[in-house]
């Protein structure tokens, strides 16, 4: 009888390797391996598991003939043609609700050191410069925030500023009751909060649907000044919109954990200049697509993903 075999092909917490070999799986594990190599090989697995690097597109697809499952550390959907997928049988395991919980204190995180004036007060300080007037904070006791999605993300970020004494809206377009989620919020429609939020924060998924959802047209149908958090997907954000929005003070500011762009390497000159006007305003926060990056983050969604695989072939991970 043939044993599975599994393909991971980023880098993994050590438990979902360990395990997976010590339920009978035979595991590949290669972290480094590019596309092209992966597509070379996959005839030869049942399993695999990826991140983003290891687009799951039909091509990519016809060629896993024995592929069974695809489970992907996160929560980004767009890494695969799911329904490609589900025509070939091909089960499709996802774990958001292994980083939702970082995602969200790093958004917190973001707003705080953004409204009061963390990294520039620390690059101050740095310099020998005491410039207290200059790095006068804002609260966010009494502001109101929007959040926009309120899948996994979105509805921790609530949690999270449960005691921030802030007036919490959520809206999102698939999901209903949301008071039932996190109590103490307000249902809201897109409108609503456009209206009414002095911060707005994006938890949604990329597809043609949220494609730029945040827009010209959005950004003019805010309050002005409004904040603006994404720790989702880049492209929900229409780069150039925000850029044009935060020059003239439509916007107040901005959180920015992913972006259009992720690979500076290979920016286009308009690219290039969009970004480098973006990366010289002092009223944004940006950090490199690492919301969900934590130790313990790497740790649960390898547990979920175990599970989950296991599950598939009638197996129970015993901690």
């Amino acid at each position: 009888m043939r044993t599975t075999r599994i393909l991971i092909t980023d880098d993994v917490h050590p438990v979902l390797v360990d395990q997976l070999r010590h339920y009978g799986f035979e595991v590949d594990y290669q972290p480094s391996i590019n596309y092209e190599e992966t597509t070379r090989i996959i005839p030869d697995f049942e399993g695999l598991v990826i991140n983003s690097k290891i687009q799951c597109n039909k091509n990519f697809i016809d060629q896993a003939l024995r592929l069974e499952f695809i489970a992907r550390l996160g929560s980004g959907r767009e890494v695969i043609d799911q329904d490609y997928a589900a025509s070939r049988n091909i089960k499709m395991y996802f774990s958001p609700e292994g980083n939702n919980n970082a995602v969200a204190e790093h958004a917190l995180g973001m707003l705080l050191a953004l409204s009061n004036q963390l990294v520039w007060a620390d690059q101050d300080v740095r310099k020998k410069q005491w410039q207290r007037e200059a790095r006068r904070g804002w609260e966010l006791s009494g502001k109101t925030i929007g959040i926009i999605g309120f899948g996994y993300t979105g509805s921790q970020f609530a949690k999270k500023l449960a005691g921030m004494e802030m007036s919490i809206l959520a809206h999102d377009k698939y999901l209903h009751n949301l008071e039932v989620i996190v109590s103490g919020i307000t249902e809201s429609s897109k409108e609503e909060i456009q209206a009414q939020a002095d911060i707005i924060s994006f938890h949604l998924p990329w597809s043609e649907e949220t494609h730029h959802y945040c827009d010209q047209a959005f950004l003019t149908g805010c309050r002005s000044g409004v904040v603006l958090i994404n720790t989702s997907r880049g492209r929900v954000i229409d780069t150039t919109a925000l850029v044009d929005a935060l020059a003239s003070g439509q916007v107040g500011g901005a959180c920015l954990d992913v972006f259009e762009n992720e690979k500076p390497p290979y920016f286009s000159p308009l690219e290039d200049a969009l970004y480098r006007q973006l990366y010289e305003m002092k009223h944004v926060i940006l950090s490199p697509h690492i919301a969900g990056w934590t130790k313990e983050s790497k740790l649960k969604m390898a547990r979920i993903l175990l599970q989950k695989i296991l599950a598939l072939y009638g197996l129970r991970f015993i901690q």
